[in-house]
């Protein structure tokens, strides 16, 4: 099979390219730190070549792009398209970058303008789009966990409104810069989703209803008086984070149907444990690939997938 695209998502702090066929099979791949700040530095074009030159990639292949590019900050902006939004509106808003010597788009994020609830992503709305025959009728509740997650509530194929946790840069700030650092150690254990510290924590957090400032600071407490050790504290911090957002969540429309979880490795296996204490059916979706279908689907939409099987 020839290569008929090169697909990227271009985050804040990573940088992921494949060369994909026609059919979306995966031919090369690279993964680097050059996020948004290493390349807006470096230069966009300059990391994208270098690592489609790394792929062997011919000078005219097409590269279709998500994520941080396509931000203010990012390489050109692609402008958001607001919420209500069916899938395709994301993918026919794709932006052409000037002055390339190949074909090079960039996806727009989504935006909810709603005055008393403005939200913003980048990157996510392609997962979307690589997941959207799961919701493709009725309505729908989707989880992607990262650093900022995401819960999206979808109908009839149709991304209705969204909001965003930042769950991830909590845990961070929290283990590194509050006195809870003093309890989980200055590298963080990570949690497993079997451990009882993180199940009884995430378990009490979903039982207060995401009301865990007090319970916070016990972790803390409980190293003072019970020599609870630091792998023990860290994954309480991620019980109790992961179960406030859960309980959050379920608090919005669609609440009641099997929530489709889009995450890659250890941390789509905490949310799912998470998902399952609170008594949520779970639809699981890998995140690589969910990303891959989305901009296999924004190439096919460009027309970049006929006549390439080689």
């Amino acid at each position: 099979m020839s290569p008929a695209f090169a697909a990227v998502d271009w985050g804040t702090s990573s940088f992921r390219l494949w060369l994909l066929d026609s059919t979306g099979a995966v031919l090369a791949e690279r993964r680097s730190g050059d996020g948004l700040a290493k390349a807006a530095a470096e230069g966009f074009a300059s990391v994208l070549s270098r690592h489609l030159d790394s792929v062997r990639s011919a000078s005219d292949t097409p590269v279709v792009i998500c994520g941080m590019a396509g931000s203010r900050q990012g390489w050109l902006e692609a402008p958001y398209v607001a919420v209500p939004a069916r899938l395709d509106d994301i993918l026919a808003g794709s932006v052409p970058v000037p002055g390339q010597g190949r074909e090079v788009r960039i996806l727009p994020g989504l935006a909810q303008r709603a005055a008393d609830a403005p939200d913003v992503m980048r990157g996510e709305e392609t997962q979307l789009a690589g997941v959207a025959p799961l919701f493709a009728s009725g309505s729908h509740l989707v989880c992607m966990p990262g650093t900022h997650s995401k819960w999206v509530e979808a109908s009839d194929g149709v991304i209705d409104s969204f909001a965003t946790y930042i769950t991830g840069e909590l845990f961070a700030l929290l283990s590194t810069h509050s006195i809870l650092r003093h309890s989980v150690g200055e590298i963080p254990a990570a949690a497993s989703p079997d451990s009882s510290a993180f199940r009884t924590s995430c378990a009490e957090a979903l039982a207060l209803g995401g009301d865990i400032g007090s319970a916070l600071f016990r972790i803390r407490a409980s190293s003072l008086l019970q020599e609870q050790d630091e792998s023990a504290a860290a994954s309480r911090l991620s019980g109790l984070l992961i179960g406030a957002e859960i309980a959050s969540a379920r608090r919005r429309p669609a609440a009641d149907r099997p929530v489709i979880l889009v995450a890659s490795g250890a941390l789509g296996l905490l949310y799912r444990a998470g998902l399952e204490l609170a008594g949520s059916a779970v639809l699981s979706a890998d995140a690589d690939e969910a990303v891959r279908a989305g901009l296999l689907a924004a190439a096919k939409r460009l027309g970049w997938t006929r006549g390439t099987t080689g």
